[in-house]
């Protein structure tokens, strides 16, 4: 009786260090928030994926242009600083997903909207027309004019960000599923 008992003692305490070294060594689920952004003709598209391995729950996505290297604007009437085409801001998809978009006016920054959640795989896209300030091309923007714009996400558990790189993306990590 005394043995089985020592056994059983053994097994629960190889299982319970067993339990906690897996649970350190685990790598964390994160619930990444990809926004790429693609060239088009007459309209530009953002496209926002949860990329990550558990859903987001209720969320502000903002994309900020003014840290851009050619002073991104967007385009979204026929006066003001951008050029020839204009397209205002247009859900395409997911547009379920958006409680609310705030007003983008022409030469503005950024644009922020605010979604009730975005599930593992989910995707939001929006066109609108974005010109370069400084380039040579206004109506085109390239990969490394995009560079240093911001996406930022704001969860009930804090605010995370990431820029823009060469591929004309940026994933901003969210470090814990329970956002």
């Amino acid at each position: 009786m005394v043995d089985d008992s020592r056994k059983m003692i053994g097994t629960t305490l190889k299982t319970i260090v067993a339990l906690a070294v897996a649970s350190l060594v685990a790598s964390p689920s994160l619930a990444d928030v990809k926004v790429a952004f693609i060239e088009g003709a007459p309209k530009d598209k953002f496209v926002i994926t949860n990329s990550g391995a558990c859903d987001l729950p209720a969320a502000k996505v903002t994309i900020d242009l003014s840290g851009s290297a050619s002073g991104l604007v967007f385009d979204v009437t026929d006066t003001g600083p951008g050029v020839e085409v204009f397209q205002p801001l247009q859900i395409v998809s997911g547009r379920q997903l958006v409680s609310r978009a705030t007003d983008v006016f022409d030469g503005d920054r950024s644009v922020t909207l605010e979604l009730d959640g975005l599930t593992m795989g989910q995707v939001v896209s929006f066109t609108i027309d974005v010109d370069d300030t400084n380039g040579s091309r206004e109506i085109t923007v390239t990969d490394d004019e995009i560079l240093g714009a911001t996406v930022d996400v704001v969860t009930q558990n804090g605010q995370f960000t990431d820029v823009f790189v060469a591929n004309s993306e940026a994933v901003v990590r969210i470090p814990d599923c329970a956002v």
